[in-house]
């Protein structure tokens, strides 16, 4: 290897490219510098906004790859490679990259849908599909929720958007709805006023609107009181195991009875008639079928050949002794 013919043509490269080079390193210096001030100003503007936070970091992360994207092409123009076959490699590379993360993609495309639209928040009760908790984390590809019994539970957003949401945690009111079941014989007005008074001593339930009772359903064992009050949505669960705890106390303290299921048995004294028809049964009369099978003799073999044979005969026979029957 010619080691002067190598270094010659390094050094006429710097000397014909000087100001490319000064070039090169004077735009990727300034074009980092401008690229961390865009991103920290957009930061900044985003601080003040009301923006979820999850979108904020999407959006700044996009606009900084994009814009070194750009700053790498920039450089990549000033020493004199051509970017036409790089932005076309990149295409390709990027529909590839699609079309294996299609699934991804989707529930990519389905977080900014939930973001944008505030279907729920960090904290918020949600049921999905059959699962319900309350939201621990919310990404561009996937929702976390902790369950009642502390399991985590990722489900996609794509599922998520497709699918049915029950938000409990969406107003800052609930209402909780108890039914309770007493005997028949239990006076109406007293358990009406005993199930509104166990709930109007709860200073977590609202008077505003009035907490409700009243008979809803007459059963065949039970009569069902229906009850509904307000509260706040984070005291929904203490003031219904309030309510339920106190009534039950409150009902075994004034004598009334919570029946169990019950069956009616009568005993029968008269004497039970029956309708019938007193004819006796027809006697049977056999049907006159036609035997309309057509024979392939063709395909037949030559037993089915026989078969017929000896069935026509056993006709032609019965036909001759219902002729020689005297008239």
């Amino acid at each position: 290897m010619d080691w002067n013919a190598f270094w010659n043509s390094i050094k006429n490269f710097f000397t014909d490219n000087v100001w490319n080079i000064v070039l090169f390193f004077a735009v990727l210096i300034l074009g980092v510098v401008v690229i961390k001030i865009a991103i920290n100003v957009i930061k900044r503007i985003f601080a003040k906004s009301k923006v979820e936070k999850i979108a904020q970091q999407f959006i700044v992360t996009v606009l900084k790859v994009l814009l070194y994207l750009v700053l790498v092409l920039a450089l990549l123009s000033i020493i004199g490679v051509q970017i036409t076959g790089i932005v076309t490699a990149l295409s390709a590379l990027l529909l590839a990259v699609g079309m294996a993360l299609e699934s991804n993609i989707a529930n990519l495309a389905n977080g900014i849908v939930i973001v944008a639209t505030k279907m729920f928040k960090k904290g918020d009760y949600i049921s999905v599909n059959g699962v319900e908790g309350s939201i621990a984390d919310i990404n561009f590809l996937f929702t976390t929720l902790d369950t009642t019994d502390n399991k985590k539970v990722t489900i996609p957003n794509s599922t998520i958007v497709n699918s049915s949401v029950l938000n409990a945690g969406a107003n800052p009111r609930r209402r909780v709805e108890i039914t309770f079941s007493v005997a028949y014989e239990t006076d109406v007005e007293t358990v009406k006023k005993l199930v509104t008074d166990v709930m109007k001593s709860n200073g977590k339930v609202l008077l505003d609107p009035e907490p409700f009772c009243r008979l809803k359903v007459l059963n065949a064992s039970s009569l069902d009181f229906f009850c509904h009050c307000w509260c706040d949505t984070e005291d929904y669960w203490d003031v219904y195991y309030y309510v339920v705890e106190n009534v039950y106390n409150e009902f075994k303290r004034n004598g009334i009875s919570v029946p169990y299921s019950q069956l009616e048995v009568r005993n029968r004294t008269d004497d039970v008639v029956m309708p019938y028809n007193v004819e006796p049964l027809p006697e049977r009369v056999e049907k006159e079928r036609v035997d309309d099978k057509k024979f392939d003799l063709e395909n037949a073999s030559l037993s089915d050949v026989l078969r017929v044979g000896k069935r026509d005969k056993r006709k032609n026979g019965k036909r001759d002794k219902q002729e020689q029957k005297p008239q």
